[in-house]
């Protein structure tokens, strides 16, 4: 299947995980892809590099580029956009893939660390939508996808302890909302997709999320992802997705057993509640850890 022939899509934090997943799905489909991540050499901390996924992404026969894009620096933002056009003439699809997590108090979160999520979940976002929608208009289609959650009352009730990253994510919705009215009328669609269990990432489990049976693996995501980029963006704008709901609705997948992280076990629904859970555990296991390191040494007397 080649459905996305001649499209040009940019994808944030593609070195690996969801966005290279999906970076390689498309390429498979025929779209040029255009990662912009930091990660621009291989033995770091996490594995993966831009120039890992640009040749994986070559050896299945589509074109790519790779930028290297700190998504916290307009600079590079803007840099990546114009790279992308300066090369392929065009930018169709956009997923802010990136994100930043941090899961703590109010009172136990450091300006830096605030100002980490806002920049990666929230601002980002927001400003690459700024520098690409004059190019979808110019091409009269364009999908822009943010990874952010349903606006849900309930969920609001739970933004204890996580409060900076939750606003950060749910900022990005709000956006997404807006913005999908905004540029409806100029065949650009504006969504968001979500997911219904943990996902299985290596940054999930290098920050202590849950455990293997709580999560699905990244495909789910891809395909979900895949099913909104191929509906007419002139008619399927201003969503907020479930991965799960996607797949049903337009793929008529209602067995996921396939993405079972852990092949015999079917995850549990991530409920509010459960999410209190793992990212309590979370906060002991990881994040107060960090947050001890990095805190301001007290000077000796």
């Amino acid at each position: 299947m080649r459905q996305f022939e001649g499209r040009v899509a940019v994808i944030t934090g593609g070195s690996r995980g969801i966005g290279k997943a999906l970076a390689l799905a498309l390429a498979e489909r025929g779209a040029s892809v255009v990662i912009g991540a930091k990660t621009m050499e291989t033995g770091g901390r996490l594995p993966g590099s831009v120039p890992e996924t640009v040749r994986e992404i070559e050896e299945r026969g589509a074109q790519a580029l790779g930028v290297r894009c700190d998504v916290r620096s307009e600079a590079d933002l803007q840099n990546l956009v114009d790279r992308t056009v300066e090369r392929f003439g065009r930018l169709d699809i956009l997923v802010n893939n990136a994100g930043a997590m941090w899961l703590q108090s109010v009172e136990g979160t450091p300006q830096k660390r605030y100002d980490l999520v806002m920049a990666v979940n929230a601002r980002a976002p927001f400003l690459l939508a700024h520098h690409c929608i004059p190019h979808m208009r110019q091409g009269g289609w364009g999908h822009i996808v943010n990874l952010s959650p349903p606006l849900d009352p309930e969920g609001i009730q739970h933004m204890g302890g996580k409060v900076a990253y939750m606003s950060s994510k749910l900022n990005a919705t709000l956006m997404t909302l807006g913005l999908g009215k905004e540029v409806a009328a100029d065949g650009i669609a504006c969504n968001t997709l979500w997911t219904r269990t943990l996902i299985g990432t290596a940054a999930t489990q290098n920050l202590g999320i849950g455990n293997p049976a709580d999560w699905r693996t990244e495909d789910i995501v891809v395909d979900a992802m895949l099913a909104v980029l191929e509906q007419d963006p002139a008619k399927f704008t201003g969503n907020s997705l479930m991965d799960d709901e996607v797949l049903a609705q337009f793929k008529g997948i209602d067995d996921l057993s396939r993405y079972r992280f852990v092949p015999d076990t079917e995850p549990t629904p991530m409920t509010w509640e459960r999410w209190d859970l793992v990212a309590e555990v979370a906060q002991q296991m990881y994040f107060s850890a960090l947050a001890a390191a990095n805190a301001p040494k007290t000077p000796q007397q």
